[in-house]
């Protein structure tokens, strides 16, 4: 990285610490590019939120969020990847090197690498923060293992709702779906396993007012939205399934996206703009998993050398 004033030059730089961001450092730090990796507001990113990721092979007994996080980061700086306690705010593609202004100045990048993932949506109800990691979750793959026999309740109508619904089942005792409406958004196959499923009842036209807090999840309050009516009810989990948002707003109007926010890419992580490229949950809104983004980021960090080296 060379430095003029408050402006620093790099080949490759990566915007976000999560799996996808770390992992696209590593490649991109073996092949002697020497990338910077903007942490932004979140180190580690969603994954270091996670209490326990027992699905990323090489953690027989399961490992950290927190914990994987800071191993991607130490594995990524040991071949030379910067890590930058840093955000950036705007990013200008109209010429190469790009332009992306931070918290701390501006870099000249050759090459991004866009990790900057997706963020859960909230119910936004009080006590929801206050109870997340004590019996609120956003991950059924990530947390479900931890309500073996258990009663929770999930939140939302569409496809990921019933199908982390139905994977819970492997493990609590009851699962009750809450829904807003009396129709579902998911697909009719979705329904009608979920709808046939034993352990599956269902709570609809009704929405959660507040998690009530606690040392642990017990009591939600719920209001019927047809009859005003409140209620409480009585849960040792929350899992809330109402989507997900990418965190793309700084490349609307300059990266090709979807309808959704997601950033549009190949199967070489390429956008529309060469040397730009995006990795994990800003450009996934199917998998979803430490281990996709992971490869995500080194399948963007190969193209992003192979770019380079062809301008050589």
């Amino acid at each position: 990285m060379s430095t003029k004033g408050n402006e620093k030059h790099v080949k490759v730089l990566v915007l976000g610490s999560g799996p996808a961001g770390l992992s696209a450092a590593l490649y991109a730090a073996r092949a002697e590019l020497s990338p910077v990796v903007l942490t932004g507001m979140q180190l580690g990113g969603q994954a270091a939120l996670t209490h326990s990721i027992e699905n990323y092979p090489g953690f027989p007994k399961g490992v950290g969020g927190a914990e994987l996080g800071d191993l991607f980061q130490k594995q990524a700086e040991h071949f030379g990847a910067k890590v930058e306690f840093d955000t950036a705010h705007e990013v200008d593609f109209s010429q190469r090197p790009f332009t992306v202004t931070t918290d701390s100045g501006e870099y000249k990048a050759d090459t991004l690498i866009v990790s900057t993932g997706a963020s859960s949506i909230h119910l936004n109800v009080p006590g929801e923060v206050e109870m997340t990691g004590r019996g609120v979750s956003y991950c059924a793959t990530c947390d479900g293992w931890f309500f073996k026999d258990k009663k929770v309740v999930v939140v939302g109508g569409g496809d990921s709702a019933l199908e982390e619904a139905l994977f819970i089942t492997r493990y609590a005792s009851s699962v009750t779906i809450i829904h807003r409406r009396e129709e579902f958004r998911a697909g009719a196959i979705l329904q009608k396993r979920a709808k046939e499923h034993p352990k599956i009842k269902f709570v609809l036209s009704t929405v959660i007012t507040e998690v009530v807090t606690g040392d642990k999840l017990e009591i939600l309050k719920l209001k019927n939205v047809k009859t005003g009516e409140q209620s409480t009810f009585e849960t040792d989990g929350l899992f809330i399934f109402i989507g997900h948002s990418p965190n793309t707003e700084m490349f609307k109007g300059k990266l090709e996206m979807s309808d959704l926010g997601y950033i549009k890419v190949n199967d070489k992580m390429e956008t529309n703009i060469p040397g730009v490229y995006v990795a994990g949950e800003a450009a996934d809104p199917h998998f979803r998993q430490v281990i996709t983004s992971a490869g995500m980021g080194a399948a963007a960090a190969i193209q992003a050398t192979r770019f380079l080296e062809a301008e050589e």
